[in-house]
C-alpha cells in the first residue's frame, strides 16, 4: 500500500521525505517535514495528525525516539499505524503496529530511516536505504529520488503505484519543495523525478523572492523587466 523514506541531510540540515503508494494523493496524508523539527511519514491505515504532533515533539527537543514513544501514549488504534521518523540529530525511530497490512518492513541508517507495507518483499526498504547512502554529496532530493527508484527495482508494492510525493525542509516555515504526483495510471516515481529535475534548479530562487522580493533572482515571465 506505501513505501517512503525519510532523511536528514547532515551537510545541509534539510529533512525529507518522499513516499508512493497504490492510493490516490499519498503525500497529502503521509509526508510531514519541518525545518529545525524534523521528518515524519504516517502510514499503512494513515492518521496525518501524528505528523504534525511528531514533529511539535521534535521541534520541542525531543529525540526521534522519545517523539515515538510519546505519541505512542495517545495515539488512537496505534495496532493500525506505522511511523518512521527523523531528528534534528540524524536519530531515527519506527513503529509497526499488529495490523500493519502484507509484507512490511523497516530500515534504518545513517539520518535516515525506510518503510513500507504490503511490500513484494523486505528487499525494498533495504534497497532503499542502500540508494539512499551510495548519493552522499548530493542533493537530499537527488538521494530521496534514487531511493523510490531503487524501491520499484527491488520489486516496490504488491499492486502498481499510482501516487508519489517529496517534502523539503530547510530554514524556512514552509516546505522548499513540495512536489505531489496525486494520480497516474502510469509510472508516479518517473513523474516525481522529472518533476524534481524541473524544480530543484529554481527552488532557492523562491525562497529569495519571498524573503526579499527587491533582491530576489528575475522572474522569468513575461514582460518581467
Amino acid at each position: 500500500m506505501t513505501f517512503s523514506i525519510s532523511a536528514r541531510c547532515p551537510d545541509s540540515g534539510m529533512f525529507g521525505v518522499a513516499v508512493s503508494s497504490s492510493s490516490p494523493c499519498v503525500a497529502a496524508r503521509c509526508a510531514h517535514v519541518r525545518a529545525g523539527a524534523g521528518a515524519v511519514s504516517t502510514q499503512n491505515i494513515t492518521d496525518p495528525r501524528l505528523g504534525p504532533k511528531g514533529l511539535d515533539l521534535m521541534g520541542q527537543g525531543m529525540s526521534a525516539s522519545d517523539a515515538l514513544e510519546a505519541l505512542k501514549k495517545d495515539a488512537p488504534h496505534l495496532e493500525y499505524r506505522q511511523l518512521a521518523l527523523v531528528d534534528t540529530k540524524g536519530g531515527t525511530a519506527h513503529f509497526s503496529g499488529a495490523n500493519t497490512l502484507g509484507t512490511h518492513h523497516v530500515v534504518t541508517g545513517d539520518g535516515v530511516v525506510a518503510a513500507g507495507n504490503l511490500l513484494t518483499s523486505k528487499a525494498v526498504p533495504e534497497a532503499m536505504v542502500k540508494a539512499f547512502d551510495a548519493g552522499k554529496g548530493q542533493p537530499l532530493g537527488d538521494r530521496l529520488i534514487a531511493a523510490m527508484k531503487a524501491a520499484l527495482d527491488a520489486g516496490g508494492e504488491e499492486g502498481d503505484v499510482h501516487s508519489a510525493g517529496m517534502l523539503l525542509a530547510k530554514d524556512v516555515a514552509w516546505p522548499v519543495a513540495d512536489l505531489r504526483v496525486d494520480w497516474r495510471d502510469d509510472c508516479p516515481i518517473q513523474a516525481l523525478g522529472d518533476l524534481w529535475e524541473r524544480w530543484k534548479g529554481e527552488m532557492d530562487a523562491y525562497v529569495s523572492r519571498a524573503l526579499n522580493p527587491t533582491e530576489a533572482p528575475s522572474y522569468g515571465v513575461p514582460g518581467d523587466l
